[in-house]
Formats: structure tokens, sequence, C-alpha cells
């Protein structure tokens, strides 16, 4: 007979305690600062916190929401945590290459267009959009809304700022999208830093706004949101889809990440498959 021991269970209270103690610290950001993470998906938000923890010196959630409750300065730091910043630019360069060759001789129709990026992160999509608009020359009559949660994810996607090291792969992607440029026509580099031109970000408007808590404020012909919904629970998803339709004018368009669907969910009826395997759709008429 085998002297392996069984592995040991997690006991269910403790499990209870914690899932009480990430509920509480969730309702506590809210009241105190009204960022609401409650929808979002709660196992990922439980690994993100559970590495938070040691940051601010802290052995459980109960303790880590005392100090967010009475230390104004705990939470931008834990914001950090709490939202994710991995983007890189010309991601999933399939996508790009379907919005320059399948979206943008439509966009080309109208006089003035307006895009909605929502969750830019540190602005990676954002300047994608902007230099792909450049090469088919509709930069100067679009109108960028760059959005997200994280005010100093804001202020880094404004400056324009990223490491050397990364542009190869920008590089790379811009190439696959079907770039007609060459990227470094659009950064000056120095000491291990590239910097995008000013004239990239005359066109965008960067500004806080929270797919959970705010609402529609302007009429877009694209919104681009690309692996921000897989972090959220299915009704935060559909309130945020709910919000792209509203905002989309007349057969506007939508782009989702490449794990991302509209398939189950309550807006799927008032949007067409337009590049189903690049995650485009696009409005139905009087949706």
């Amino acid at each position: 007979m085998s002297s392996t021991p069984e592995p040991r269970l997690q006991h269910p209270r403790t499990a209870r305690i914690g899932d009480i103690e990430q509920r509480l610290l969730l309702d506590a950001i809210y009241y105190r600062y009204h960022y609401d993470f409650r929808g979002y998906a709660q196992a990922s938000l439980k690994r993100r916190l559970q590495t938070a923890l040691s940051r601010f010196g802290c052995q459980t959630l109960s303790q880590l929401q005392d100090k967010v409750l009475h230390d104004a300065s705990v939470f931008p730091p834990l914001l950090e945590y709490l939202t994710v910043q991995v983007s890189e630019m010309f991601r999933d360069p399939r996508y790009f290459k379907a919005l320059r060759e399948q979206v943008i001789p439509i966009l080309r129709t109208y006089p003035s267009l307006k895009v909605w990026v929502a969750g830019c992160s540190t602005g990676e999509e954002v300047y994608s959009l902007a230099i792909l608009l450049h090469e088919e020359g509709l930069l100067e009559r679009t109108i960028l809304y760059a959005t997200d949660i994280n005010q100093q994810a804001l202020q880094a996607a404004e400056a324009g700022v990223f490491d050397l090291a990364r542009v190869a792969s920008f590089t790379e992607n811009h190439v696959r999208s079907g770039g007609k440029t060459s990227l470094s026509d659009y950064y000056s580099a120095a000491y291990g830093r590239v910097v995008f031109d000013r004239a990239l970000r005359k066109q965008v408007v960067f500004s806080d706004h929270s797919l959970a808590t705010d609402t529609v404020f302007a009429e877009v012909h694209l919104v681009s949101c690309r692996n921000v919904l897989i972090y959220f629970e299915r009704e935060l998803q559909n309130r945020a889809l709910g919000l792209f339709r509203e905002a989309l004018c007349h057969r506007g368009f939508l782009g989702l990440g490449s794990k991302e669907s509209m398939r189950f969910t309550e807006q799927a009826p008032a949007f067409d498959d337009f590049v189903l395997e690049d995650r485009i759709y696009r409005k139905k008429v009087g949706a």
C-alpha cells in the first residue's frame, strides 16, 4: 500500500473569508475612490491582490483595506496592481492589416472621423492607430479619444516614451500589419528610449474614463477595445459593449482582442460579423 500522504485541501472557511475580504476591499475602493472593480474577473484580481500584499506590508486583504481607507497615498500604487498594463505597438498585426484593407476604405468616405481607443493603457495602440491613419492620409481629419482608468498609464501614453529595447518588436509588427513607411520615421531615439513624434499626439485626446461607471461621451466611427473585456465578468462585458454600441455611429465599427468575442453577449444582436477572424464587427442598421 502506498504511503504517499494525501494532498491537504484548503479549508472552505479560509477560502470563504478570503472571498469576503476581497469583496469588502473592492467595495471600499468603490465608495472611497469611485473606481469600480466589482465586475472584473475575480480570479484574476485575486492573483494580483495577493502579489500586492507584500508590496504594502500586509498579511491580509483586510489590512490592505484599512490602509486604502485611511491613507490616500496607498491607492495610486495599488491601482497599478488592479489594472493590467500589457501591450505593444501593432499587437496582433493581422488586426491592423484588416483595418487597413477592409475598414479604412469605408472610413475614407467620411469627411471627418472619430476613433475611441478604450482601455488605452500606456498608449501603444493609440500610436499604432495614429500611424496607420497617417499612412492612409486620414490622421489630419481624425480625432482619437484615448481613455483609461489609470491616470499614471494615461500620463505615460501622453508622453509617448518607450524603451528602445521594445522597438524591434514594434517594427516587426508594423511591417506585418502592412505598414507603408518605416516606423523610425515617427520617433527619435536617445539614452535607451524613443519618443514618438508630437504630430501623432496632436490628434489625440487623452482622458480618464471607466467602462464600469461612466457613460458615452461622443459619437465615433470606430471603437478599438482590445484585450480589456477578458478581465471583466459577463455583466460588465455587456455594459461595456452597450457603451460601444451607443457610441458608434450608423454602421460604425468595433474591434476586440483576439481572445474576445461578441458571441453569447447581450449586444451580439446589434452587430454583424465584419472580419470575424480578426474580431472586427459592424453595427447593424437601426441597432
